[in-house]
């Protein structure tokens, strides 16, 4: 499909066959499926209608961009793996396209949009419009789709693994695993390992390559531990919360997820002032305690919605909502949905 890039061979890890080009730069030229003069709702509808993956060989599975000039991609591929840096040059509507006998992870640095919506098959459709620093994954046998009229310009890091020609230990069952989709997430394994294998990318040389197909490796070990629902281990960012603070606040806001909690009560837990335990929280969580608490209630939401016949207003009283509009508004500022078109998506 659509690709210029190297056969996969422990050697040629950052090879092209461009020898008039940089090294690591590999043009993917992908036919434009916008055609002068036509209906934008027209196409945007055809570029959503579902379509079958076909065979390919892993090496040369990419995901499509239409229209082709609008991005500039860098390639490296080592045993098992593909990885594309794409940085988008201009801001108009553009769309992606991917479905292989790989799994794709996204990886995105940059991405806010006007509009648009991205699918992954087994998921509800998202219309998220502030992705920067989120991921997706899509397992191999999965259609993705996306469109978006960008508010900035886009930089995703996309990695292929292959499942049967990745070298890891076979031990760990990762050829034969079943992967679940994942739409805009966060994980900060993931997250660090890709910001390495993307900074060794760019500075297009050989010599890393050990360390790129290691890194590689421990990219996949992330996956497999993400699949099986382990919790990342980080060590504690100094300043931030021990592991017995954690377990306890965390602890107490699910146990009283529909109640008011003030940032006192989750600081005398932490055994600290309200200033300290303010600034630790975030350190150790990425975010404040308030923003953490509804991002659980959302959570929590998600899954009572997933029921049938849910009520949106007893739901929302139920995950600590006073009023169905703030339950609404808060919903959609995390999923890009409504909780009725959200449970309509799951039927």
């Amino acid at each position: 499909m659509l690709t210029d890039s190297l056969p996969m061979t422990a050697t040629s890890s950052f090879e092209t066959r461009h020898p008039h080009l940089p090294r690591a730069i590999v043009p993917l030229p992908i036919e434009r499926r916008v055609g002068p003069g036509r209906d934008e709702r027209a196409d945007r509808n055809q570029a959503f209608q579902p379509h079958h993956c076909a065979a390919a060989d892993p090496v040369d599975s990419t995901v499509e961009i239409s229209p082709s000039d609008i991005v500039k991609r860098r390639t490296a591929i080592w045993p098992g793996m593909t990885a594309e840096i794409v940085q988008a040059t201009r801001l108009d509507r553009i769309e992606s396209r991917f479905c292989a006998t790989v799994h794709l992870l996204a990886v995105y640095e940059r991405g806010a949009r006007h509009d648009g919506s991205t699918f992954i098959e087994g998921l509800p459709k998202s219309t998220l419009r502030d992705f920067r620093r989120k991921l997706i994954f899509v397992p191999a046998g999965h259609e993705y789709r996306d469109w978006q009229e960008p508010r900035v310009l886009t930089r995703v890091a996309y990695f292929c693994f292959d499942p049967a020609g990745l070298a890891i230990s076979p031990e760990l069952g990762f050829a034969d695993m079943s992967f679940a989709p994942r739409l805009f997430f966060e994980d900060s394994g993931l997250w660090d390992t890709a910001l390495k294998l993307t900074t060794l990318i760019e500075s297009a040389g050989s010599d890393h390559r050990l360390y790129v197909e290691a890194l590689g490796i421990v990219l996949a070990h992330e996956l497999v531990r993400l699949n099986a629902g382990m919790p990342c281990v980080e060590p504690r960012v100094r300043g931030g919360l021990a592991a017995w603070q954690q377990r306890a606040v965390v602890a107490y806001i699910e146990d009283h997820l529909a109640e008011p909690i003030s940032l006192a009560t989750l600081a005398q837990l932490a055994r600290l002032s309200s200033f300290y335990f303010c600034r630790a929280f975030k350190q150790s969580f990425g975010t404040p305690p308030h923003r953490y608490h509804t991002s659980r209630r959302i959570e929590r939401a998600k899954t009572l919605l997933a029921k049938p016949a849910p009520s949106v207003t007893d739901i929302g009283f139920t995950v600590g909502f006073s009023q169905t509009s703030s339950f609404t508004a808060a919903f959609r500022k995390a999923t890009g949905m409504t909780p009725t078109a959200y449970h309509r998506s799951l039927s």
